[in-house]
Protein backbone atom coordinates (compact mmCIF):
# COMPACT_ATOMS: atom_id res chain seq x y z
CA UNK A 1 0.00 0.00 0.00
CA UNK A 2 2.75 2.50 0.90
CA UNK A 3 4.46 1.00 -2.71
CA UNK A 4 1.39 2.62 -4.42
CA UNK A 5 0.89 5.95 -2.40
CA UNK A 6 4.82 7.01 -3.86
CA UNK A 7 4.60 6.10 -7.54
CA UNK A 8 0.79 6.64 -8.36
CA UNK A 9 1.35 9.53 -9.83
CA UNK A 10 4.51 8.43 -12.22
CA UNK A 11 2.52 5.74 -13.44
CA UNK A 12 -0.27 7.95 -14.49
CA UNK A 13 2.00 10.15 -16.33
CA UNK A 14 3.44 7.18 -18.10
CA UNK A 15 0.04 5.23 -18.99
CA UNK A 16 -1.48 9.22 -20.35
CA UNK A 17 1.96 9.89 -22.02
CA UNK A 18 2.06 5.91 -23.85
CA UNK A 19 -1.80 6.67 -24.57
CA UNK A 20 -1.04 9.78 -26.30
CA UNK A 21 1.55 8.81 -28.28
CA UNK A 22 -0.59 5.29 -29.53
CA UNK A 23 -3.28 8.20 -30.54
CA UNK A 24 -0.79 10.20 -32.70
CA UNK A 25 0.30 7.16 -34.36
CA UNK A 26 -2.57 5.88 -35.52
CA UNK A 27 -3.70 9.53 -36.46
CA UNK A 28 -0.42 9.59 -38.60
CA UNK A 29 -1.60 6.62 -40.69
CA UNK A 30 -5.11 7.54 -40.86
CA UNK A 31 -4.21 10.61 -42.42
CA UNK A 32 -1.40 9.84 -44.78
CA UNK A 33 1.77 11.21 -43.10
CA UNK A 34 3.41 8.09 -43.75
CA UNK A 35 6.47 8.50 -44.84
CA UNK A 36 6.84 8.59 -48.95
CA UNK A 37 9.58 8.31 -51.15
CA UNK A 38 10.42 10.95 -53.54
CA UNK A 39 9.42 9.60 -57.10
CA UNK A 40 12.28 9.63 -59.36
CA UNK A 41 11.86 10.87 -63.27
CA UNK A 42 13.11 7.70 -65.36
CA UNK A 43 13.02 9.46 -68.82
CA UNK A 44 15.55 11.55 -70.29
CA UNK A 45 12.67 14.10 -71.92
CA UNK A 46 12.82 17.72 -71.55
CA UNK A 47 9.17 18.73 -69.89
CA UNK A 48 9.02 22.15 -71.15
CA UNK A 49 9.86 23.94 -74.59
CA UNK A 50 13.00 26.47 -74.19
CA UNK A 51 12.28 30.12 -74.05
CA UNK A 52 14.33 32.82 -75.07
CA UNK A 53 13.04 36.26 -73.20
CA UNK A 54 14.93 39.43 -74.65
CA UNK A 55 14.95 42.53 -72.65
CA UNK A 56 14.92 45.59 -74.56
CA UNK A 57 15.91 49.69 -73.76
CA UNK A 58 16.01 52.18 -76.50
CA UNK A 59 15.78 55.61 -76.57
CA UNK A 60 17.84 58.68 -78.31
CA UNK A 61 21.66 57.75 -79.34
CA UNK A 62 24.39 58.57 -76.56
CA UNK A 63 21.30 58.40 -73.26
CA UNK A 64 23.47 57.45 -70.32
CA UNK A 65 21.67 55.28 -67.31
CA UNK A 66 21.13 52.46 -65.27
CA UNK A 67 19.48 49.12 -66.30
CA UNK A 68 18.46 46.71 -63.64
CA UNK A 69 16.55 42.98 -64.42
CA UNK A 70 15.98 40.14 -63.13
CA UNK A 71 17.81 36.83 -64.92
CA UNK A 72 15.85 33.30 -64.78
CA UNK A 73 16.27 32.70 -61.14
CA UNK A 74 14.60 36.25 -60.37
CA UNK A 75 18.34 37.52 -58.80
CA UNK A 76 18.52 41.36 -59.64
CA UNK A 77 21.38 42.44 -61.94
CA UNK A 78 22.46 45.86 -62.44
CA UNK A 79 24.20 47.32 -65.85
CA UNK A 80 25.60 50.98 -66.97
CA UNK A 81 24.70 52.30 -70.02
CA UNK A 82 26.55 54.50 -71.69
CA UNK A 83 24.61 54.91 -75.31
CA UNK A 84 21.18 53.22 -76.42
CA UNK A 85 19.73 50.22 -77.60
CA UNK A 86 20.66 48.04 -74.90
CA UNK A 87 19.75 44.52 -74.77
CA UNK A 88 19.54 41.10 -72.72
CA UNK A 89 18.82 38.12 -73.51
CA UNK A 90 17.96 34.87 -71.37
CA UNK A 91 17.67 31.03 -72.59
CA UNK A 92 16.06 28.99 -70.34
CA UNK A 93 13.99 25.32 -69.90
CA UNK A 94 12.84 26.63 -66.45
CA UNK A 95 8.62 25.95 -66.37
CA UNK A 96 8.06 29.77 -66.07
CA UNK A 97 10.22 32.79 -64.83
CA UNK A 98 9.19 36.17 -63.78
CA UNK A 99 10.55 38.99 -66.04
CA UNK A 100 11.71 42.47 -65.28
CA UNK A 101 13.66 45.50 -66.30
CA UNK A 102 13.58 48.79 -64.72
CA UNK A 103 16.09 51.42 -66.26
CA UNK A 104 16.79 55.20 -65.52
CA UNK A 105 18.78 57.41 -68.48
CA UNK A 106 19.35 61.08 -68.53
CA UNK A 107 17.08 61.74 -71.80
CA UNK A 108 13.73 62.29 -72.29
CA UNK A 109 12.25 59.62 -73.93
CA UNK A 110 13.40 56.25 -73.04
CA UNK A 111 11.20 52.73 -73.86
CA UNK A 112 11.33 49.26 -72.74
CA UNK A 113 10.14 45.97 -74.10
CA UNK A 114 10.10 42.22 -73.07
CA UNK A 115 9.74 39.59 -75.39
CA UNK A 116 9.51 35.97 -74.65
CA UNK A 117 10.09 33.37 -77.93
CA UNK A 118 9.39 36.22 -80.48
CA UNK A 119 6.03 37.73 -78.72
CA UNK A 120 5.97 40.87 -77.21
CA UNK A 121 4.81 40.48 -74.02
CA UNK A 122 5.36 44.42 -72.66
CA UNK A 123 6.13 47.48 -74.00
CA UNK A 124 5.78 50.88 -71.63
CA UNK A 125 7.09 54.57 -72.88
CA UNK A 126 8.30 57.30 -70.70
CA UNK A 127 8.69 61.00 -71.71
CA UNK A 128 9.72 62.94 -68.54
CA UNK A 129 13.04 64.79 -67.77
CA UNK A 130 15.41 62.04 -66.89
CA UNK A 131 13.12 59.45 -67.90
CA UNK A 132 12.30 55.88 -65.77
CA UNK A 133 10.84 53.11 -67.28
CA UNK A 134 9.85 49.60 -66.01
CA UNK A 135 8.59 46.66 -68.36
CA UNK A 136 7.45 43.39 -66.24
CA UNK A 137 5.34 40.11 -67.21
CA UNK A 138 4.45 37.88 -64.37
CA UNK A 139 4.38 34.49 -66.04
CA UNK A 140 6.88 33.73 -69.38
Amino acid sequence: MKILRTIWLPLIVVVVVAGASFAVYRLHGVFGAESVAVAEIKDNTDPVIPKDVIYEISGPAGTQGEVNYLDERAQPHRQQFTTLPWSFTISTKLNSIFAQVVAQGDSDNLSCQITVNGIVRDRQTSYDHNAQISCLVKSA
